[in-house]
């Protein structure tokens, strides 16, 4: 898919996405918002789909769990990527449930050899199912677990490398994770063969008592700008979704901050042209 920027499809605009058709790329949902068999919201998404590319964007699929792999979920998942036929579907490289019980959280992983074996093949597996590629998204987190023998960019282009899925690059996420754990957020963007990373994200954070928290609740910060400039700098451009899930604000403020993107990718585009042609 060329670059393009789209937001998260929620359903407080759903009316007026359909009327006013703005101007984006695709459309991202979360794909368990649609594993019912049928309804309201499988029928504003047969609808989507005849204006906008859509990507499926997956929550429960706990691939770093130490529980079996869920079938059931994945079954869910294949028909409505069969249904849909999604430019791409993607997961998050996280776990969320242990002994059958999940939390409402995406947890972090320890990075460590073991941890890139266990998730390679769980990930290998759903991609036979679905018969197609995925991406795996790196996640915020707040603790840093113990026993870890790379760093998280190494662990997520490891796990990539491995598996032979692609990553989704939340930049968000790692400017949260620079923050909170001392890393470098652009040593991060080093560690990524560029190949590999076929979508990126943006989204709003918070601060709470000198922590940030991922909240896709606000608009993007300054910081996390200047990061994804220069992620599109280091890996080129590419597709860009702009996250927004709590508090949601007017269609017109994600719509800005789209807008916002497409500007930053269309002057890297020129400026690599114009060092090019130099």
């Amino acid at each position: 898919m060329p670059a393009a920027v789209g937001i998260g499809l929620r359903a407080a605009h759903y009316a007026a996405i359909a009327e006013r058709r703005p101007r984006l790329g695709f459309l991202e949902v979360h794909s368990e918002n649609f594993f019912g068999a049928g309804g309201p919201a499988l029928a504003w998404l047969e609808r989507f789909r005849a204006d906008y590319p859509l990507s499926l964007h997956g929550v429960g699929m706990s691939l770093g769990s130490a529980d079996p792999l869920d079938e059931r979920h994945l079954d869910k998942l294949a028909a409505l990527v069969e249904r849909f036929d999604p430019m791409r579907v993607s997961e998050h490289l996280c776990w969320c449930s242990v002994d059958g019980r999940f939390a409402n959280e995406l947890l972090p992983l320890p990075f460590t050899a073991q941890a890139v074996a266990h998730v390679a093949g769980r990930i290998g597996r759903m991609q036979e199912r679905l018969r197609r590629s995925i991406l795996v998204e790196n996640v915020s987190s707040y603790v840093a677990l113990p026993g870890s023998g790379m760093t998280e960019a190494q662990f997520v282009a490891e796990v990539a490398r491995r598996s032979g899925c692609g990553v989704l690059l939340d930049v968000n996420n790692v400017y949260v994770n620079a923050v909170n754990h001392g890393l470098d957020a652009l040593g991060y963007l080093e560690a990524l063969a560029p190949a590999s990373v076929g979508e990126i994200h943006l989204a709003g954070h918070a601060e709470s008592e000198g922590m940030l928290i991922d909240t896709h609740g606000a608009p993007v910060a300054p910081q996390v700008w200047a990061l994804y400039r220069a992620a599109i700098r280091r890996l080129g451009a590419r597709p860009t979704l702009v996250e927004w899930d709590t508090d949601i604000p007017e269609l017109d403020v994600l719509l800005a901050e789209a807008d916002r993107a497409r500007a930053i990718l269309d002057e890297e585009r020129l400026r690599g042209s114009v060092e090019a042609a130099a």
